[in-house]
Order: structure tokens, then C-alpha cells, then sequence
């Protein structure tokens, strides 16, 4: 029977970990039942850091006049799909700042260029946020820029950029992101043009328990309406070089994750997948987050430079990601951008990787598989 929201706040601020842990499993069983665990092979490039957003928490963006600040062209941005594909990787999720001098037929080109050029992989490209500037500065609708990617051969849209879905906490700490509920609105209509997305939430700031569940009420109503969710994928705060490091003075440790992993399997009662990740958190946390009712692990991120700007730095390849769903005591299993299984490894138990961690943070060398 479903949780209200008023009994959700309470089991969230009064459970135990330890029954939150016990209940997330059971219903895990219940929607991926085994000892499965999935994982995509995956790369995240950006195609541009400028941004006008100036989110407190955010030590990515770049103003257009900064020495470091970069747009790429559609062919630069080729480049790493091609690195991609070397990699015999399956997707790419691609996203950038809120560059003003980007229109419609930038992020048209793009997807064009990556399904004709390398169709073999998935382009899971630009969240919610780069939606609404592209309508905003193109003169167009929600409705209409995400038609226009459909037509372009888009099928799926990643989860960032939601953070904590509470009017409140948005003025706080993304005020010039989005307008009010543009998160919500961008992923609903989304669904209803028949594209699948995930949902994600950064926690460990300024957000209360009360704004928790008012982020999860508002996925779980929307996936009511019209389900096309994917997953859910929580991560902390990483304050480094941010702004907002001078208001966030509590560092949100391993239990505030777990604790939301396993509630949001109990609350999202509507949503397939709970994903953990040993990127954001860590590997040793990643690794044993696996026990609080996730099912699915993230993906290697080859190429990833939003945690990078904030110093938080892990790596991992295909070997790696294998040996800690193992060592979590799963069984690891290799899915695409829909959640379905392409390969699993029982009898397999390496693949060759040359060694990522000695690979300079400059020199993108491609992974063969």
C-alpha cells in the first residue's frame, strides 16, 4: 500500500537506517528481483562551460569572457563520440552551460551529426536546464524544441539539473536557472512525446526533510500522469570551489545517502530503478550502497569535468565497474539508455582495459574493449 506523503516524512526524519535498508530491499526484490546489478558503459563530455545560471554550487561555469571558458563547434564535439565509439562504449550524455550565443539549430546539429556519424551509440543528450534556455533564446516552446529533437532522433533526456524541486530551496541556490516547476514541465511534456528520462536529486546543502519529500512527491505524481521515468539518481552536494561552501557548514556523510537511496525505493513506488553510483559518492560508499535497495550502478564516465571542477575525482573501466558490483555481491550485468540488458558476465570475469588511472586528465586515450 502507497506511503502518503505526511507518513513518508515521518518514516524518512524517525526510521532507522537500518528498517529503511530492510523495507527498500523487499520492494527491490519485488521490482528486480536476483542478484542482478546494471551499469552502462558511458562517457560525459561537455560541449560548452559558459553559463549565465551563476548557481551557488557549481564550480563549472565559466562567463564568456574567462581565459578557461570554452564552446565547442558540432565537429569538436564529434571528436568524442568518436573516442566514444574507440571505447566501445554505448552512450554518451552530453550537456553544457547556459550559453546565450547557442540556438535551436546548434542542439538540432548535434544530434543529427552523432545519429548519422555513429549510430551505434545512444545520445543521451541535455537536461531539463539547456531545454529551457534553448526555448527561451530560440523563441520557441517546451513543446516545440523538444519535437524539434525528437524529429532530429533524440529518445531520451538525463535528470540534472532538478536538484532540490522546492520553490524555496531553488531561490536559495539556482534562482536564474529555470522559472518555477520549468524542471517538472520540461520532463513531463518529454513523456508525453514518448521520451524516457531519468530523474535525479543533489542533496547535503540547505535542503530540509520537508524538501525532500515535496522532490519525490512531485516525481511520483508526475510519473503517475505519465510514466516515463527511468530512474532515480540521488548524489551529495561536493562544495569544493563553490560559492555555497560558505553557507553549507555539515558535510553530508555515507548514511544521509543510504538513507535516501532507501527511502526513495520505498517512496518511488512508480519508478523502475533506483540507481547508486561509486562516481559520486565514492567507491567504498557506491560499492555498499548496493544494499539499500539499488539496482542499478551508473555507468564508467569516461570523460566527466562537472565533479572534476569541484575536485571530486574517482575513475574506474570496464574491469573496475565489474570487480565492485562483484565485490558488493552482485552480479553485474550491462544494460543500454533504456534499462535493457545487453550482456551479462557469467562466465566472464575480466575484460581487457589498458589502465584509465594512468591516463592523463588532458589525454582522453580511447578504452578498447
Amino acid at each position: 500500500m502507497r506511503i502518503t506523503k505526511t507518513e513518508g516524512l515521518d518514516l524518512f526524519k524517525t526510521a532507522s537506517l537500518e528498517e529503511l535498508k530492510k523495507k527498500a530491499n523487499v520492494i527491490r526484490e519485488q521490482k528486480n528481483s536476483g542478484s542482478q546489478v546494471t551499469f552502462v558503459l558511458d562517457s560525459n563530455p561537455n560541449y560548452t562551460n559558459v553559463c549565465n545560471a551563476d548557481c551557488s554550487f557549481c564550480a563549472f561555469y565559466r562567463k564568456d569572457s574567462a581565459k578557461d571558458s570554452y564552446t565547442k563547434t558540432v565537429d569538436e564535439v564529434m571528436k568524442h563520440m568518436q573516442r566514444a565509439r574507440d571505447a566501445g562504449l554505448t552512450t554518451v550524455l552530453l550537456q553544457g552551460g547556459l550559453n546565450e550565443t547557442l540556438k535551436m539549430d546548434y542542439y538540432i546539429a548535434l544530434v543529427k551529426a552523432a545519429r548519422e556519424q555513429y549510430p551505434d551509440i545512444h545520445p543521451h543528450f541535455f537536461s531539463a536546464p539547456e531545454i529551457w534556455h534553448c526555448a527561451k533564446v530560440s523563441y520557441l516552446t517546451i513543446h516545440e524544441v523538444l519535437c524539434k529533437l525528437w524529429e532530429a532522433g533524440q529518445r531520451t533526456l538525463p535528470g540534472g539539473g532538478a536538484e532540490i524541486l522546492s520553490e524555496r530551496v531553488r531561490l536559495a541556490i539556482s534562482p536564474k536557472k529555470m522559472a518555477p516547476g520549468a524542471w517538472m514541465e520540461i520532463h513531463e511534456t518529454a513523456h508525453a512525446i514518448g521520451f524516457k528520462t531519468t530523474a535525479t536529486m543533489m542533496y547535503g546543502h540547505i535542503e530540509e526533510p520537508e524538501d525532500i519529500i515535496e522532490h519525490l512527491e512531485l516525481l511520483r505524481k508526475a510519473q503517475d500522469k505519465n510514466p516515463g521515468f527511468t530512474s532515480f539518481i540521488p548524489w551529495s552536494y561536493k562544495r569544493d570551489r563553490t560559492l555555497l561552501r560558505r553557507t553549507v557548514k555539515n558535510w553530508a556523510g555515507p548514511d544521509a545517502y543510504f538513507r535516501i537511496l532507501a527511502f526513495a525505493r520505498i517512496y518511488l513506488d512508480n519508478f523502475p530503478h533506483i540507481s547508486a553510483s561509486w562516481f559520486g559518492e565514492g567507491k567504498s560508499t557506491g560499492m555498499e550502497a548496493l544494499s539499500y535497495g539499488a539496482d542499478d550502478f551508473g555507468g564508467i564516465n569516461m570523460e566527466e569535468n562537472v565533479h572534476r571542477a569541484a575536485n571530486f575525482i574517482n575513475k574506474t573501466d570496464h574491469n573496475g565497474i565489474l570487480q565492485m558490483i562483484r565485490q558488493a555481491g552482485f552480479e553485474p550485468v550491462q544494460r543500454n539508455t533504456f534499462y535493457e540488458i545487453i550482456r551479462t558476465y557469467k562466465d566472464e570475469y575480466t575484460v581487457y582495459v589498458p589502465d584509465v588511472q594512468k591516463v592523463k586528465e588532458d589525454d582522453w586515450t580511447p578504452i578498447l574493449l
